[in-house]
């Protein structure tokens, strides 16, 4: 009892100062919260260190970089050190008409609708094409239904300019017109040689063999339409247009130069980079590294990266002197619940294209999107934006499905099943590529 009654006269005093402790405390949680909430980079963050890496360089301290190719290897792998790429240091960003890259013109070229016009297309007749990809001749390869071929892309408020070969010969005349990226941009590649060829005597044109860089030429026009296999932009051991499923993809996330040495020198380049970087995690062998150290990232980081190396070279092109396109991403049609509710399938047998205004796929990841409008969106006007992909979208028709050549013999589950190899990726040709040329006819 006596030591009961020597505390207790400080116990009021406890509480008061405990009280006063507990309001001070919530009156700064509160202001502390107000404050992120005005200024969301005040909040904590628990992140890894960022260093800028200049990307590009010829030269490296202490060592020689060496080229990758498909025999290049990791001797480790580390986690990622949060190295960015730095470009931007000159450049201010300008907003991208309706954030997805649209035209300057006062007329969207980029939204509208697919209209049936079998009077005027195809614009060109896939058997008289010589250049034809086995890949790409849906027809050749069994499709008889042919109306993927007769769809006209028309604009909602104005008409794209109609395809004049001659008046395109005209504008390449004493040029390099190149197309650098993948398989799609190939397809691409060989739509514009396809609408090109058929005014070229045959002996006034030629096609070099297929190689990393293909060259198609007219003598009369001195002239090429060239295609340069990168799927990934930057260097990586991808780069050989044959032998390149590889099982771990090693970048140079920090290096166009191996093939800008190849691209620098064209006067109209198009560009595209997407479906490489949905494969899973990328290793990153940064060109300080001297011992084959990598680092892991996910495709979209990596993709960034790639996509800064890139940007850094293009911040640099005088468009007076040349033209630079960058083709949004492709869409893929691989799960056809998602325009038909409840069906299992995907692009196999479909027949004409999705008629819902504003249809977008999950294939098309909207963060990959948004994360290349932000890069392309700081280069002004040095890089015309072509946006198919929305576009594109509509086509779940326009895919060559089971009718291509196949370079693996096809297994029998595979053949009683034909949705299980149906090709959704890639396009047929006539067919959704050739308005993504009409498009960069019409903005030449």
């Amino acid at each position: 009892m006596k030591l009961w009654n020597r505390k207790k006269p400080h116990f009021p005093l406890l509480v008061f100062f405990f009280s006063l402790f507990l309001v001070f405390s919530i009156l700064h949680n509160e202001r502390s919260i107000l404050q992120i909430q005005d200024h969301p980079d005040h909040a904590p963050r628990h992140q890894i260190p960022v260093t800028y890496v200049k990307p590009n360089r010829l030269t490296h301290q202490n060592h020689v970089t060496e080229v990758l190719d498909r025999f290049s290897t990791c001797n480790s792998t580390r986690e990622y050190s949060g190295r960015k790429i730095a470009w931007t240091d000159n450049l201010t960003p300008e907003p991208l008409h309706g954030g997805r890259g649209e035209s300057l013109e006062s007329c969207d070229v980029f939204s509208g609708k697919w209209v049936y016009d079998n009077s005027s297309y195809p614009l060109y007749n896939e058997s008289e094409c010589p250049y034809m990809s086995d890949q790409l001749a849906c027809h050749k390869h069994g499709r008889s239904d042919l109306d993927y071929q007769y769809w006209r892309w028309q604009p909602h408020n104005c008409n794209l300019k109609r395809w004049n070969v001659i008046d395109m010969w005209e504008k390449l005349r004493g040029k390099r017109l190149m197309f650098v990226g993948d398989s799609l941009n190939r397809g691409q590649w060989i739509s514009m040689v396809c609408l090109l060829q058929s005014v070229i005597p045959k002996d006034k044109r030629s096609m070099s063999p297929n190689a990393a860089l293909t060259i198609f030429r007219a003598e009369e026009y001195n002239a090429t339409v060239e295609f340069l296999w990168a799927p990934l932009l930057v260097e990586s051991n991808s780069d050989d247009p044959v032998n390149h499923r590889l099982e771990d993809r090693i970048i140079r996330p920090d290096s166009v130069l191996k093939h800008a040495s190849i691209w620098e020198n064209a006067d109209i380049l198009i560009f595209n980079s997407y479906l490489w970087w949905r494969q899973g995690p990328v290793k990153l062998l940064w060109s300080t590294e001297a011992n084959s150290v990598c680092e892991e990232l996910d495709g979209m980081g990596a993709m960034e990266l790639a996509m800064g190396a890139w940007a850094e070279w293009a911040s640099k092109v005088d468009p007076l002197k040349k033209r630079v396109f960058f083709v949004t991403m492709s869409p893929t049609h691989l799960w056809s619940r998602e325009w038909k509710p409840g069906n299992e399938g995907n692009c196999y047998s479909e027949k004409s294209p999705i008629d819902l205004e504003g249809y977008w796929g999950s294939g098309s990841d909207l963060p990959t999107m948004n994360m290349v409008d932000n890069v392309l969106s700081k280069l002004n006007s040095k890089v015309s934006v072509l946006n198919i992909t929305q576009l594109s979208e509509y086509r779940k028709d326009g895919h060559p499905s089971i009718y291509r050549k196949f370079w693996e013999a096809l297994k029998p589950e595979q053949l009683s099943n034909p949705a299980s190899y149906s090709d959704c990726i890639h396009w047929c040709l006539p067919g959704v590529p050739d308005v993504w040329n009409e498009l960069v006819y019409h903005f030449l």
